[in-house]
């Protein structure tokens, strides 16, 4: 994998403040609700044009759910969702389609799901051109041949389907439907999860470029903390619904102030020079608590190795303790 010298600017792109998303729990014949499942629970966060942000978490933390509920696949229980300086966690589905749907994109973890198999390349990243209605007929066929050449695959492919395609191609052929707006925001989740590691390499490469060419901005949502480590210039670690720890991506991968982060990271296998200090390995005790009942307290407090009796009775605060990384740990106030 390789870097890019990619152009950022401190004018912000995106803001979640306190964004919640609660799924309710049905039960009995008249399916009354019996609790929530609390994916979301009190996110803050900011994202500026140009940059990558990265989450990362263990399966179930509640990291996709944040993006489709930024692109408002989900509707927001709670908090204020501001793109562009304009508040859209409120907009009817008109509304989101006239301001905001080109504007942010998605692309999906699985390729073999994410594309409609009945349909050819053509009619797959033509969707969002007619939908939207920009260009004429020709030119949408025309943008479509040079946006497959974009992503690395032959123009000559437009008339095939899905299943004549790798998982590689596939997601070559997600990342081309979701430049076809030229959108400034998009949310990968689990973009690379399913594909092999030299293709993953291949497909960070080519977000890369796309972003220097473009001037897009990413939200890279994954469990590898490695993959996230080579694409994101800030990284969010999640759990449980809450964000744990954001900071840049040195700092949070050179001093971890949380002692979750600090878990995750010991797991990460590198390279050890001869003669050096083996890194110590931070085993988390216990399994993820179920969002539906979560701990009073600070949710990390049931497996955390440096949890005290103030961890189990108040939730910390997500504060500023350097400049630009935030952490929610009693620890740090």
């Amino acid at each position: 994998m390789r870097f890019t010298q990619q152009i950022k600017t401190s004018e912000t792109l995106l803001e979640l403040t306190n964004v919640k998303k609660h799924f309710p729990i049905k039960s009995g014949l008249l399916q009354k609700t019996v609790g929530h499942i609390k994916a979301v629970d009190g996110i803050n966060l900011r994202v500026n044009k140009g940059e990558t942000l990265g989450i990362v978490g263990e399966s179930g933390c509640g990291k996709s759910t944040v993006g489709r509920t930024i692109i408002r696949l989900y509707e927001p229980t709670e908090g204020k969702i501001f793109f562009k300086g304009k508040d859209i966690s409120n907009l009817s589905e008109s509304e989101l389609r006239k301001d905001v749907r080109k504007n942010i994109q998605m692309i999906f973890q699985d390729p073999f799901a994410s594309l409609n198999p009945r349909k050819t390349l053509r009619s797959i990243i033509r969707e969002p051109l007619d939908t939207h209605h920009q260009y004429k007929s020709k030119e949408r066929d025309e943008k479509v041949e040079a946006l497959l050449e974009k992503v690395g695959l032959n123009a000559s492919f437009i008339n095939r389907y899905p299943h004549e395609f790798s998982g590689g191609q596939r997601q070559r052929i997600g990342i081309a439907r979701a430049l076809a707006l030229n959108p400034d925001l998009i949310i990968a989740d689990e973009a690379v999860s399913a594909l092999d590691v030299s293709i993953q390499a291949q497909i960070i490469n080519l977000m890369e470029d796309l972003q220097e060419e473009f001037g897009l901005t990413y939200i890279f949502i994954s469990h590898d903390l490695s993959v996230v480590r080579h694409i994101s210039d800030i990284v969010g670690v999640m759990y449980l619904g809450k964000m744990m720890e954001l900071a840049s991506k040195k700092e949070l991968y050179a001093e971890p102030l949380h002692p979750y982060t600090q878990a995750l990271l010991s797991a990460v296998p590198v390279p050890r020079k001869k003669g050096a200090q083996k890194r110590e390995r931070i085993l988390l005790k216990g399994e993820l608590p179920s969002p539906a009942n979560p701990p009073n307290g600070c949710v990390f407090h049931t497996r955390c190795p440096a949890a005290f009796d103030l961890c189990k009775q108040v939730n910390p605060d997500f504060n500023e303790v350097k400049e630009n990384h935030f952490v929610a740990c009693h620890l740090f106030k």
